[in-house]
């Protein structure tokens, strides 16, 4: 018995020496700066939110989370770190109100889900960069390590695509360092955040159609660059109506190159 509760310790100290030894590598014995996990407030219904750094702060690393407020203009993205079926779907949708969109998609995506993504690009709509591994970005303090998660993926969009990949790039559920802000703006990435989201992303508890146009038509505002999960079966069976509502209140949709376009 004696011999086994050894064993078991040797075990989960061999365990615990894996978890740092790999966050030392994935740190490379850098301190990220600033970390953060982006993050909104919103002061009144119809008004822009407060971010985590003002979009004037942004601009220093090419990054964005809200357009022009004086303009009804809408950026629609789509985070997509798996594939569920409700994806062609959404583009149905997308075609029908002729809007453009965002997927910012991981490296499996796109290996997983080649039609998909030819599709994406052939009607139109930008296919960012979401990583390879959807880690937490600020964990990662040198560029190596932080180009090569960028650089696979857009790797794998050429090979599938054709041509290369827009240099856009969604941070993983949002964690950022100005680091690794500025090491994206190095690279030639516009790192893109958002003015407005909601919890759609959890598989097994999806909200209802109530909650989704409380939250979507109630902080819906000027520029807004609105963040959806294409795994979302409630985002699937709305959306149609959602973007029906949205026009009629005299909102348009827009590509993030004409969002960048307003930004020069």
């Amino acid at each position: 018995m004696e011999h086994a509760y050894r064993i078991r310790l040797a075990a989960i100290g061999v365990f615990l020496l894996a978890v740092v030894a790999g966050w030392i590598w994935m740190a490379n014995g850098e301190a990220a700066v600033e970390t953060a996990s982006w993050g909104l407030s919103f002061p009144s219904p119809g008004s822009c939110p407060a971010g985590n750094a003002t979009a004037e702060e942004l601009k220093e690393w090419d990054a964005v989370y809200v357009g022009n407020p004086d303009e009804p203009v809408l950026y629609l993205t789509f985070d997509a770190g798996y594939e569920n079926g409700h994806t062609a779907a959404i583009l149905d949708v997308l075609a029908k109100h002729k809007a453009p969109a965002a997927f910012f998609v991981v490296g499996t995506y796109i290996q997983q889900n080649p039609e998909l993504v030819k599709r994406m690009a052939a009607e139109g709509h930008t296919v960012g960069n979401h990583t390879w591994h959807h880690w937490d970005m600020d964990r990662i303090g040198d560029r190596a390590t932080f180009e090569k998660e960028l650089d696979d993926v857009a790797a794998a969009y050429e090979q599938v695509v054709g041509k290369p990949m827009p240099r856009y790039y969604r941070p993983p559920r949002g964690v950022y360092a100005e680091q690794n802000l500025a090491m994206a703006k190095e690279l030639g990435y516009r790192t893109i955040f958002w003015s407005l989201a909601y919890v759609d992303w959890k598989q097994d508890d999806q909200p209802s159609r109530e909650e989704a146009f409380s939250k979507l038509l109630g902080r819906i505002h000027n520029g807004a660059v609105v963040l959806l999960h294409s795994t979302s079966s409630t985002n699937a069976e709305i959306l149609d109506e959602l973007l029906t509502k949205w026009e009629e209140l005299g909102f348009r949709f827009a590509s993030l190159d004409e969002l960048y376009q307003g930004k020069n």
